[in-house]
């Protein structure tokens, strides 16, 4: 693996960074196809470490985890208008069922079987709402059926055409939470619930902190009646929409008749919700917390959360330091920590700590003649700061560093949130601020409501408006005119330029 001193430094060219991060943490890698990636193993661990807190969420908030199909009749996309004006452009279809040789060679060696057209084309999944609302109209009879709340963990395509590893691929891994209720109310608090669960995934396994708000109606999905996403800044001060939540009405219900029989002998249509994160949470968390020498990883969601490094010169140190590694090794384990022992030969020490350090490794324990000698080892924190550790209570020191370091990851974050953050801008202050040498950040600013103003500030700042705020993030002060047009106010807006 080469050495971490040869990544992009961030000043320089951050998006050369994050990909530099990205491949010498061995995170992901570009695939023959293009616009789509290769989730590597250590990459993948994080995934699956995310995967796992957030259904436990999921199933403690009473979802449930289903599958549906990969492929979608592509007359289910024109039920809904809105909707299928949101996906039109992205959407890869599936019109053959097979190929035929032609006894050519190279790329035209097959062809699709003209005999094996389609009756109706198959649009392969750019979101789920509409086979899954076909299905719920089967399973939905009365207001005893309801809530229905179901949750799916599956992979994504949209066409894509300027892509980057996590942050926009063709096909990406995701879940999407689908529910039915019976009231609008009901789907409401379900679609603010989930924001809610997202928000203290990301803050408290992620240490990423977020705003959380609606979105504006030329920024809500195709199809929902409201949108509500989080938001989180990162090193380069642009936003990262880092998950939705949509309250759908009853768009989707009526579209695919999705009705039930009331307690009064009445039919209704229920009422939606879809709400979902994906891998680019991944990107986020490179973006949010790494350096110049490679990732950083929060410890909850760290592969690798302890390497053991054995140093030695003789046979007779080796077996003296891998023995008393071995057992520090046994007993962070067997208490849940995740950790591995590197005894490599072949590799010097300091080569060792270059290589997890660029894998993001939060915590590095040194083990040494001397070190054994001693009791002792030396810990090295990913996030600055060495000193030795009896091994006497090495366990207890290890989960208070993991901790410690996981919480100064969120308020580090935090912190360089607010010192990027203007509020009650006025429209020349926010130009300077978007195009300035800072790179802008969040500004929150008065905003009339028009649909025009928002198209301009876009066109001559590079700005959108990430969210109106919920009441926790909004200024003290109420803004009474739009920061750009001058108009009385309908909202405060946060706005950013963003990935």
């Amino acid at each position: 693996m080469a050495q971490a001193q040869k990544i992009t430094p961030r000043t320089q060219d951050f998006s050369e960074w994050y990909n530099d991060v990205v491949m010498q943490a061995e995170l992901a890698d570009y695939s023959p196809v293009r616009g789509c990636m290769v989730i590597r193993p250590h990459g993948y661990r994080i995934w699956e470490l995310m995967q796992g807190a957030l259904d436990d969420m999921f199933r403690a908030t009473g979802h449930r985890n289903a599958y549906f199909p990969l492929f979608i009749p592509m007359s289910f996309l024109a039920k809904e208008a809105e909707h299928v004006e949101g996906f039109a452009k992205e959407v890869a279809l599936v019109t053959h069922t097979r190929l035929k040789a032609t006894g050519k060679a190279g790329v035209q060696a097959v062809i699709p079987d003209p005999a094996s057209e389609l009756e109706e084309p198959l649009v392969v999944r750019p979101t789920s709402e509409t086979i899954i609302y076909a299905m719920f109209a089967k399973w939905i009879q009365s207001y005893r059926d309801l809530p229905l709340l179901l949750n799916q963990w599956c992979n994504i395509v949209r066409w894509e055409f300027r892509t980057r590893l996590f942050l926009r691929t063709t096909e990406f891994l995701w879940q999407e939470g689908h529910t039915a209720h019976a009231t609008e109310a009901e789907a409401e608090a379900e679609a603010r619930q989930m924001l809610g669960v997202y928000r203290r995934f990301q803050e408290e396994w992620m240490a990423m902190p977020v705003i959380t708000g609606k979105k504006t109606e030329s920024e809500k999905f195709a199809g929902a009646l409201r949108t509500y996403a989080l938001e989180a800044l990162m090193q380069d001060n642009k936003a990262l929409q880092t998950g939705t939540s949509h309250n759908l009405g009853q768009n989707f219900a009526k579209a695919f008749n999705v009705q039930y029989q009331t307690a009064a002998g009445g039919l209704e249509y229920v009422w939606n919700t879809s709400w979902g994160v994906s891998t680019r949470m991944i990107g986020g968390l490179v973006m949010t917390h790494s350096d110049d020498n490679g990732l950083v990883a929060p410890p909850k969601l760290a592969p690798v959360q302890v390497v053991i490094v054995p140093i030695w010169k003789s046979e007779e140190e080796r077996g003296q330091v891998l023995g008393v590694g071995g057992k520090v090794k046994d007993e962070l384990a067997h208490a849940g920590v995740r950790v591995e022992i590197d005894a490599r030969d072949s590799v010097k020490p300091g080569a060792k700590y270059f290589e997890w350090e660029a894998k993001g490794v939060p915590l590095r324990l040194e083990i040494g003649p001397r070190d054994v000698a001693a009791g002792q080892a030396v810990a090295a924190r990913r996030t600055g700061g060495k000193a030795p550790v009896k091994l006497a209570g090495l366990l207890a020191a290890v989960q208070g560093a993991l901790d410690e370091i996981q919480m100064t990851l969120f308020t580090t974050a935090q912190e360089r949130c607010e010192a990027h953050t203007i509020r009650g801008v006025t429209k020349q202050q926010f130009v300077d601020f978007m195009k300035g040498s800072g790179g802008g950040g969040f500004a929150y600013g008065g905003f009339c409501g028009s649909g025009e103003c928002e198209a301009e500030i876009k066109q001559q700042t590079g700005a959108t408006i990430r969210v109106l705020p919920d009441p926790e993030f909004r200024s003290p002060e109420v803004p009474k005119t739009c920061m750009w047009c001058g108009k009385p106010s309908v909202a405060e807006a946060v706005w950013a330029q963003a990935y």
